[in-house]
C-alpha cells in the first residue's frame, strides 16, 4: 500500500512539474498513463528515505509504467486483431451472402429458362397436333368429295343406261305395237325381271362384300385382342414366377429331377382361392415346400382386364423345379 500511494505522489509532482516548466504553444499531447485506486483512505505524509530507496522507487516507477504501457499495447493489439478478424467475419459472410444471392439468381434464371422451354415446347407440340387435326381433316373432305364424285358418276352412268334401255325398249315396243300387243307385254315382263334380278344380284354382291369386310375386321379385332391379352398374360406370368421364386425355399433333400405340380385358383382381386398338388414330386416336403409358398402370398399380380384374368389367372397350374418354375 505504501509503495502505491508513493507512485501516486510521484506521478502527481511529475505532472505538475511537466505542466510548469513547459510552453504551452508546444506541449505535447499527454500520455495516457493507466492508474487503479487501491484504497480511498487520505494518502499518508511520504516519510524521508535516503537516495538509495528514491533510486530503487525511480526504478519500480519505471519497471511498472513500462509494464503498463506493455499491458496497453498489448490490449491494442489484441483489439486491432478482433477488429480485423471481426471485420474479416463481417467480409466472408458478405461474400457468402452474395454467393447465395447469386447462386439463387442463377437457380431462378434456370427455372425461368426451364419454364420457357416447356411452355415453348408444349407450344411447339400444340401447334404440331393442330396441323395434323387440319390434314386429318382435309383428307377426310377430301375423300368424302371423291366418293361423292364417285357416287354420283355411277348414278349418272346408270341413268344414261337406264334412259338407253327405255328408248331401246321404247322403240322396240312402237315397232311391236302394232304387230303383237301380247308379245309387248312378254318383253316388258321380262325387261322387268331382268332389272329385278339384276338389282338383286347387285344387292346380293353389296351385302356379301360387307359381310366379308365386317368378317374380316372382327377377325382381325379378334386376333389382335387375342394377341394383347396373350402378352399381358406372359407379363404377369413371369411375376408370379418371380414371387414364387422368392417365396419357395426347398427342402435340403431336393434334387433336379423332382417337380411338384399345382393347380392354383385366384380371384379377381389377386387373393389365393384355392390351390391343389395335381402332380406330385414323389417327395412329401418337397410337395409341401411348394404348397407353402403358394400360400404365403397374400395376393398374387393379376391384369386389370376382366377377359384376360378369366382366360389365364382364373385357374392355372404351375410346376415347382430346383432349376426352374413352369
Amino acid at each position: 500500500m505504501m509503495l502505491s500511494v508513493t507512485l501516486h505522489v510521484l506521478i502527481l509532482g511529475v505532472a505538475l512539474a511537466g505542466w510548469s516548466w513547459t510552453s504551452p504553444e508546444h506541449e505535447p499531447p499527454p500520455r495516457s498513463i493507466a492508474a487503479r485506486l487501491i484504497t480511498q483512505q487520505e494518502p499518508e505524509p511520504s516519510p524521508v528515505v535516503d537516495p538509495v530507496d528514491q533510486q530503487k522507487r525511480d526504478d519500480e516507477r519505471k519497471a511498472e509504467e513500462q509494464r503498463q504501457q506493455a499491458e496497453a499495447e498489448q490490449r491494442r493489439l489484441e483489439e486491432e486483431k478482433r477488429r480485423i478478424a471481426e471485420q474479416k467475419r463481417e467480409e466472408e459472410q458478405k461474400k457468402l451472402q452474395q454467393q447465395k444471392e447469386r447462386e439463387r439468381q442463377e437457380a431462378e434464371a434456370k427455372e425461368r429458362q426451364a419454364r420457357k422451354a416447356r411452355e415453348e415446347e408444349a407450344a411447339r407440340q400444340k401447334a404440331e397436333a393442330e396441323a395434323k387435326e387440319r390434314e386429318r381433316q382435309k383428307a377426310e373432305q377430301e375423300k368424302r368429295r371423291q366418293e361423292e364424285a364417285r357416287q354420283k358418276a355411277e348414278e349418272e352412268k346408270r341413268r344414261q343406261e337406264e334412259l338407253k334401255k327405255q328408248q331401246e325398249a321404247e322403240r322396240k315396243r312402237q315397232e311391236e305395237l302394232a304387230r303383237q300387243e301380247a308379245e309387248r307385254k312378254r318383253l316388258e315382263a321380262e325387261r322387268k325381271l331382268r332389272e329385278q334380278q339384276l338389282e338383286a344380284q347387285a344387292d346380293a354382291a353389296r351385302q356379301a362384300r360387307e359381310e366379308e369386310a365386317r368378317r374380316q375386321q372382327e377377325a382381325a379385332a379378334a386376333k389382335a385382342r387375342e394377341a394383347q391379352m396373350l402378352s399381358e398374360s406372359e407379363k404377369y406370368q413371369s411375376l408370379i414366377r418371380e414371387r414364387l421364386s422368392q417365396a419357395w425355399y426347398p427342402p435340403s433333400s431336393a434334387t433336379e429331377e423332382m417337380t411338384a405340380r399345382l393347380q392354383i385358383t385366384l380371384l379377381p382381386t389377386g387373393e389365393l382361392a384355392s390351390v391343389k398338388l395335381v402332380g406330385s414330386s414323389g417327395n412329401t416336403a418337397f410337395d409341401n415346400s411348394a404348397l407353402g409358398a403358394v400360400r404365403s402370398l397374400s395376393r398374387y399380380p393379376i391384369p386389370s382386364d376382366r377377359d384376360t384374368f378369366e382366360r389365364y389367372f382364373r385357374q392355372f397350374t404351375i410346376e415347382f423345379n430346383p432349376r426352374r418354375l413352369r
